[in-house]
């Protein structure tokens, strides 16, 4: 099978990425005004999907194999802590809380290699680069592998987001419960 076969035929559809960075936004925010939680929600789901901006790989020639291809180096732990440095050094300069932002974009960008490293299909991740050219798959893979572009729209598709949907039923059911509301103190607004 070609790689370009198999790259058409192979992407884990997103809901499980974007329900992770999700429910870690909201465990970060706690103490945070409901009005905040939105937007935060927004940066850690683009942050835990980040990872498969390397899709752009196919449109380059890069081959899915290769280091920089389809889950590749861009799926590594490595690289998540250096996003997740970059973006404490950010936060750092403008004033803002460094650590806390650091560790939540590690564990937002760290957590998509593992995940796709327990779907059905494809090549694994490269989750040790640079320390190894390996793929790897965790011998426990209940996440099935879903079609591209339109075969979203088939039975198989349906199936996929069926299963996501289920798998990730806590980490939306976290996310997106309504939080209560804190009693105001006498001079807070």
């Amino acid at each position: 099978m070609t790689a370009t076969r198999v790259h058409r035929g192979v992407l884990m559809a997103s809901f499980g990425h974007v329900a992770v960075g999700m429910a870690l936004a909201r465990v970060s925010a706690r103490d945070t005004p409901t009005r905040s939680l939105a937007p935060r929600m927004l940066a850690c789901a683009a942050l835990a999907l980040l990872p498969d901006a390397d899709v752009v790989a196919f449109a380059l020639g890069i081959p899915y194999a290769a280091t920089w291809g389809h889950r590749g180096a861009s799926h590594s732990l490595v690289l998540a802590a250096a996003v997740a440095l970059g973006v404490a050094l950010l936060t750092r300069a403008v004033g803002g809380p460094a650590r806390s932002a650091g560790l939540l974009t590690l564990l937002a960008v760290g957590s998509h290699g593992p995940l796709d490293a327990m779907t059905t299909g494809g090549l694994g991740p490269a989750l040790l680069w640079p320390f190894e050219e390996a793929r790897h798959f965790f011998p426990w893979r209940p996440i099935p592998v879903a079609p591209i572009g339109g075969g979203m729209l088939s039975a198989r598709g349906a199936y996929v987001l069926a299963v996501e949907a289920l798998l990730f039923l806590p980490f939306w059911a976290y996310a997106l419960w309504p939080r209560r509301r804190r009693p105001t103190v006498a001079g807070e607004s």
